[in-house]
C-alpha cells in the first residue's frame, strides 16, 4: 500500500508516493538519489546511515519513511554551504580522520547532532557521541580530536 508524504530534505520540500514499508535509506538513495548516506549492516549497528530527522540522529535502515512526513531531513549532503564543506568535514580531513570514507557520512552526522546539543563536549561525550558508529579503518584517536578541535573554536 502507497502513501504520499511531504518533508523538507536538506532545505528542499519533497513529496512523494512511496510503500509504507519503505525504510528512510531507501528514500533517501532511490527516490532522491542522495548517495552520500550509507548502507552498512542494514541493522542498525554500524551508524553509516545517520541523517538528522529534527536535530536527532537516525539510523536510516531502521526508520520509515512514512515517520518522515512533516520532518525536516538534513544528509550530508546538506551539510555543503555555499560550495564550502562544513567545518566537522574539514576537520576530519585535516587530522587524517577518513580512510575509505564509508562511515564518514554517518560519524560526520552524528558528530553534527553532538556538537548541535553539546558545543563543548569533553573527551568522554564525544567517544559516547560516536558509540553507535562504527570504523573499520582508522582509530577513533583521529576523530576524537577532529572533534575536539572544531568544538574549541566553537
Amino acid at each position: 500500500m502507497k502513501q504520499t508524504i511531504t518533508c523538507v530534505v536538506n532545505g528542499n520540500t519533497v513529496t512523494r508516493e512511496i510503500e509504507q514499508n519503505m525504510t528512510l535509506l531507501r528514500f533517501l538513495r532511490d527516490e532522491l538519489q542522495l548517495t552520500g548516506t550509507k548502507e552498512g549492516c542494514g541493522e542498525g549497528d554500524c551508524g553509516a546511515c545517520t541523517v538528522l530527522v529534527d536535530g536527532l540522529s537516525v539510523n536510516t535502515c531502521l526508520y520509515l519513511a512514512v515517520l518522515a512526513d512533516g520532518k525536516e531531513i538534513l544528509t550530508i549532503e546538506g551539510l555543503e554551504q555555499n560550495g564550502e564543506m562544513h567545518v566537522i568535514q574539514e576537520a576530519f580531513i585535516r587530522h587524517g580522520a577518513i580512510q575509505c570514507g564509508f562511515c564518514s557520512p554517518g560519524m560526520i552526522m552524528s558528530v553534527k547532532h553532538l556538537l548541535d546539543e553539546n558545543p563543548h563536549p569533553t573527551e568522554e561525550d564525544i567517544r559516547r557521541g560516536m558509540s553507535g558508529n562504527l570504523c573499520r579503518c582508522t582509530g577513533y584517536q583521529q576523530m576524537v580530536d577532529a572533534i575536539m578541535e572544531v568544538s574549541e573554536n566553537k
